[in-house]
């Protein structure tokens, strides 16, 4: 007796699987979205494909993912338009749908096709979908989603370029203090990202725009939100501290209104504020060429410096010994500034 009808369907190509993937995301227009019936359905069709996608990139678990399918998907959702769709589509998807297409998103990302990243290259011609993503951040429903979207694409120095040299990177100053704190931590970790991958994209950016940049980021050491005040001022010790960046580190350690923020920070009632704000602090105070007017505020305040900094402690250990030695020597320098500034004491 043949059983020949119970055979599984033919598995399909990766041509069909993007043309279906294509349709029904085509399918979520303004027209369906306000049709419940009709938006079920289609998001029924959106959630299967993206599973078959995903299967087909990352296999199913027993099967491994076939290379040339993977390749062949891969150029097939740029040549047919599907990234940017997914882009566009994604505040009508439902959760499910949504986390399959961050899934997906990344592996395509990583997928090199004849050894050129074909996805970051559409990108590349379409870079205002790294604004539409920044953007996102305001859409509570998405936020995270996006976040994580961003955060592949800045892993690609010329994608985390055109972000930090864009108007919508700005936009991360308002959004690292957003009222929700998981969309504020997640925004916060794509801006950190921004400046942390790619050192010679950032010290090039920080040298283009030195004044917009660290007026705005004064803003979040000086945040009235302790969260904020912790994570900018490490995220500070970061990038200022990587080689490619030491010109601007230089030139940072100049500015009087910069030591002031540094010395405000080593007051701060968290010890964790206090420790990192020391760390930046040293810098200025250990520069062979302080400008006269750092000079000045280190001697005039050396009273209340040498107490703080006698009462900062780090804990124990290792850490703690080259803590301790770094501090003194820096005692050291103020009190020199001021005997200087003051030969008769």
């Amino acid at each position: 007796m043949s059983f020949s009808f119970f055979k599984a369907s033919r598995p399909k190509t990766p041509q069909e699987v993007v043309k279906a993937m294509k349709d029904s995301l085509v399918a979520l227009d303004t027209k369906t979205v306000v049709e419940v019936k009709a938006l079920e359905k289609a998001m029924e069709e959106v959630e299967k494909n993206f599973v078959s996608l995903r299967c087909m990139l990352c296999g199913d678990g027993e099967v491994e993912p076939n290379t040339d399918q993977v390749s062949q998907l891969a150029l097939e959702v740029c040549k047919e338009d599907v990234l940017a769709l997914m882009i566009h589509k994604l505040p009508n998807l439902g959760w499910e749908a949504r986390k399959d297409l961050v899934h997906c998103w990344s592996i395509l990302l990583k997928q090199k096709v004849d050894s050129r990243y074909c996805s970051v290259e559409y990108i590349e011609n379409h870079f205002e979908f790294l604004d539409f993503l920044v953007v996102c951040y305001d859409n509570k429903e998405i936020a995270l989603n996006c976040g994580l979207m961003l955060r592949e694409c800045i892993k690609f120095p010329t994608l985390a370029k055109y972000i930090l040299e864009s108007a919508s990177f700005e936009l991360f100053f308002k959004f690292v203090e957003l009222p929700n704190f998981d969309v504020a931590s997640d925004a916060f970790s794509t801006f950190k990202d921004l400046l942390t991958k790619h050192g010679t994209v950032v010290a090039e950016y920080l040298t283009a725009h030195y004044d917009e940049f660290f007026d705005q980021y004064e803003k979040l050491l000086t945040s009235s939100n302790y969260v904020t005040r912790r994570q900018s001022l490490k995220l500070l010790s970061e990038f200022l501290l990587e080689p490619p960046s030491s010109h601007i580190m230089k030139r940072y350690i100049q500015e009087v209104r910069y030591l002031k923020v540094m010395m405000t920070l080593l007051k701060d009632s968290s010890k964790n504020i206090q420790i990192s704000a020391f760390h930046i602090f040293k810098v200025f105070v250990a520069n062979p060429n302080k400008p006269r007017e750092v000079k000045v505020i280190l001697a005039k305040n050396h009273g209340k410096l040498l107490e703080l900094l006698h009462n900062l402690s780090a804990g124990k250990g290792a850490e703690d010994e080259q803590f301790e030695e770094e501090k003194e020597l820096i005692i050291k320098e103020i009190d020199r500034l001021s005997r200087l500034s003051n030969p008769d004491h």
